[in-house]
């Protein structure tokens, strides 16, 4: 597979399968042709896409994705492929009878991976560690002094100003942030579901409304990919720019690049591919500690 993120946003189109390919028509160009095997996700925002329903089951058999988002680029739904290991029902069942202790130490892995890549990224790009580096001594087994919490609120300070606050709907570069987060999310979910596991039994997260929380607990340490890339278009464009089509680009663009990992070049995808198996042996009694493809 190829990974490719397929994003509609500019322009109405229709979406049909033709031999295996996705098939992207628009009024007055020549059709488009993308093997469903290349696709990791597709990214529909504009409201004027029409599409068959052998688009999503065709996706959905070669292990993709498909995200739909609101007119301000929310995701409001994520289409997931449901049978794609061939242990799934057994991983499932042990991921329903994990104890505590072994969410606990899963959620330490998480939580220090999370804090390291954070203070890497502020090294990197604003030359100090915003103290986050004293704080990842202190993650211990289940996370009970927060530090998750008390790292994050040094991390936004540090990478964008005193004033920053994460919020979801703020008009600033938190609209960037939203994005970028979004499709890693959907990237993440689909490697949660390639390892025979089930998106919405966090180790963190538990909330009845969200169908996803492994995938927001897994995507911590790779948020700040996003970061990195939105911190590079509000330095050049200001937090207020308007969310084009070429700096969503550039989001995913960063997604799609490759990272150094303990030594070696990876996609992202190859790692959350790695996370979500050691994991998923993790949460089945295999091993005990995740193996976490972060810097």
């Amino acid at each position: 597979m190829t990974d490719r993120i397929i994003e509609i946003a500019d322009v109405p189109a229709r979406l049909r399968v033709d031999l295996g390919r996705l098939a992207i028509e628009v009024k007055d160009r020549e059709p488009v042709f993308i093997p469903l095997q290349e696709i990791a996700a597709i990214v529909v925002s504009n409201q004027a896409v029409s599409l068959s329903q052998s688009v999503l089951s065709g996706l959905a058999e070669a292990g993709g994705v498909f995200v739909a988002m609101s007119e301000n680029f929310l995701p409001i739904a994520m289409l997931l492929p449901l049978d794609v290991h061939s242990t799934q029902s057994a991983r499932m069942t042990k991921q329903l009878e994990a104890t505590e202790p072994t969410k606990e130490r899963a959620l330490q892995s998480i939580v220090r991976a999370q804090v390291r890549a954070q203070w890497l990224l502020l090294d990197e790009v604003v030359l100090t560690k915003g103290g986050l580096d004293d704080l990842l001594s202190r993650v211990h087994s289940g996370d009970p002094e927060n530090i998750e919490a008390q790292a994050a609120a040094r991390y936004w300070k540090a990478l964008f100003s005193d004033q920053f606050r994460r919020d979801r709907d703020a008009f600033d570069q938190n609209r960037f942030l939203n994005y970028g987060y979004a499709v890693l999310r959907a990237a993440t979910a689909r490697a949660i579901c390639g390892a025979g596991l089930h998106p919405s039994l966090g180790v963190q997260h538990h909330n009845q409304y969200n169908a996803f929380c492994l995938a927001d607990d897994l995507m911590e340490p790779y948020r700040p990919i996003v970061d990195r890339a939105v911190l590079r278009i509000v330095d050049r464009d200001g937090p207020q720019a308007e969310l084009t089509r070429e700096l969503r680009g550039e989001i995913i663009g960063a997604l799609l690049g490759r990272h150094r990992v303990r030594g070696t070049d990876r996609t992202l995808f190859d790692a959350l591919s790695r996370s979500a198996s050691s994991l998923a042996r993790v949460l089945t009694g295999e091993d005990r500690d995740i193996e976490l493809w972060v810097p």
